[in-house]
């Protein structure tokens, strides 16, 4: 099973309120997880959140298990104001948090799924290794959030 055959739960078209905020196309704004949806409603509808974009930028990245370049495209990249009124840009990952922690084989859990998730697990660190590179050149922070960041922001 690749990657790609793994079952997308939710999936959907986001529309925004606040259509200038986007950047990109708004017409096509596409979320896989109820997470990113939850987080497209709250850049759309957040003050401090000036701009955003979802999957709009490419960031190479030398995938180790094949060992080839393939692009990476992170989640979000949002502008915001800080409260000391500063302008700071973000890149966003969403992930669980459960996808960040090496995983265990544990009883009843498939050789299959744990060859999977170690594949996922190996990708995801050659992603944001590129793309923390890539952020640290442009000065623009790179932040993984969780289920925990996202409970945070309502």
């Amino acid at each position: 099973m690749t990657m790609r055959d793994r079952p997308i739960k939710y999936k959907g078209k986001y529309t925004p309120e606040n259509p200038n905020k986007y950047m990109g196309n708004v017409n096509n704004i596409v979320y896989r997880s109820m997470w990113e949806r939850r987080c497209m409603k709250y850049f759309d509808g957040n003050a401090s959140v000036l701009k955003w974009s979802s999957e709009e930028l490419a960031i190479p990245y030398y995938d180790t298990a094949t060992k080839t370049i393939r692009r990476y495209y992170p989640d979000f990249l949002i502008k915001v104001k800080t409260t000391n009124g500063e302008e700071k840009t973000h890149l966003v990952e969403v992930k669980p948090s459960k996808e960040l922690r090496p995983p265990v084989r544990t009883r009843g859990k498939k050789k299959t799924t744990v060859l999977w998730e170690m594949k996922a697990y190996q990708m995801n660190r050659d992603k944001f290794a590129s793309a923390r590179k890539w952020c640290d050149k442009r000065d623009i922070s790179f932040d993984i959030w969780t289920e925990k960041h996202l409970k945070q922001k309502g």
